[in-house]
């Protein structure tokens, strides 16, 4: 009985990281789309969040890596769960605050993997499955979002360099707005995938469930909280993305969410929760140093980069002093 009444506020605090997670990331799909007024910001705030509610049914491959690849789900507690839930949420608050788009994703495998070590030990953690298909491809894919976007971009100059300007970006801002479509669409398929894991973990913590396996409920509610979370918008981070990092143009803004929804899409499929954030930030920076390499400005992309680096020990280290205080004042 403990269990399941302690279950009901872990799975509305999961929640609730999902609905961060959406207004925190919802500039990943639409800062270039309203920078370049492709479309207002209102309707590319619910074209966004319905998007992002469509993608979360797509797979569970992510799900699956969250809630049983990091961890063995039948050898922690829900006190675990909780302190890595909190330090998630810590730290993806932090980081929206200054308007930095560090990953939601990196926020909460740090926070699970924190509690997990103060409770168990370095041990507990499986760590082929963090560095194969955590850390690795958080390495890789910005790499891979910039250099895609940038090689993309100096194909599109080359194709178009006799057009008109005017005209092309006229054009491009009715693509733009299947590309941003398509980034909201790949980020509900990622990002929302991670709440799924986390509260079937809790529910196998519980006793609820003993084999790992999605409930339908589970995916519906993490669904809706992520595009309510989206439709609330977070405006720091989307004046961040959209307007501080480089000047762009509608054909920037469908450059850079195209490639990073192709990135996106293959990496959900094979289970690899990486960053929305990182990938099409960095598109970003590859479009924008497609013009010249001092259109972006570099001092914010370094203060990005240090949001990036510090985000994983970070959470791990809130839910880590999380879990030593339920240890002394409740677990005992």
């Amino acid at each position: 009985m403990h269990n399941l009444l302690f279950l009901i506020p872990l799975i509305v605090l999961a929640l609730t990281f999902d609905y961060i997670n959406g207004f925190h990331d919802s500039a990943n799909a639409i800062a270039t789309v309203i920078s370049t007024r492709a479309l207002p910001p209102g309707l590319a705030l619910i074209m966004a969040a319905f998007f992002n509610f469509i993608g979360a049914f797509i797979s569970i491959e992510v799900a699956k890596t969250v809630g049983e690849g990091i961890v063995d789900p039948y050898s922690i507690t829900q006190f675990v769960v909780l302190a890595g839930l909190i330090g998630g949420i810590t730290w993806n608050l932090i980081t929206w605050y200054y308007g930095l788009p560090c990953s939601s994703s990196h926020s909460l495998i740090g926070g699970l993997a924190g509690a997990v070590i103060a409770d168990q030990g370095v041990k507990a953690i499986n760590w082929n499955k963090v560095i194969g298909k955590v850390v690795l491809p958080s390495l890789f894919s910005p790499i891979l979002g910039f250099c895609m976007a940038f090689i993309v971009m100096i194909v599109f100059m080359w194709i178009f360099r006799k057009a008109a300007p005017f005209k092309i970006n006229t054009y491009f801002k009715y693509f733009q707005i299947f590309s941003a479509a398509l980034m909201a669409l790949s980020h509900g398929t990622n990002d929302a995938q991670k709440t799924m894991g986390i509260i079937t973990l809790a529910l196998i913590t519980a006793g609820v469930l003993h084999t790992f396996s999605v409930p339908l409920w589970v995916k519906i509610a993490c669904a809706l909280a992520m595009g309510f979370g989206t439709y609330a918008g977070g405006w720091r981070i989307i004046k961040t993305m959209g307007v501080k990092v480089a000047k762009l143009l509608p054909v920037h803004g469908f450059v850079a969410e195209s490639t990073s929804a192709f990135i996106l899409f293959a990496n959900a499929h094979l289970g690899m929760p990486i960053s929305t954030t990182h990938v099409i930030t960095s598109a970003i920076f590859g479009v924008g140093a497609s013009q010249r390499f001092s259109a972006v400005r570099w001092n914010i992309a370094t203060n990005i980069l240090a949001a990036w680096l510090f985000t994983l020990p970070a959470a791990a280290v809130v839910s880590a002093i999380m879990y030593i205080i339920f240890h002394i004042f409740i677990i005992k």
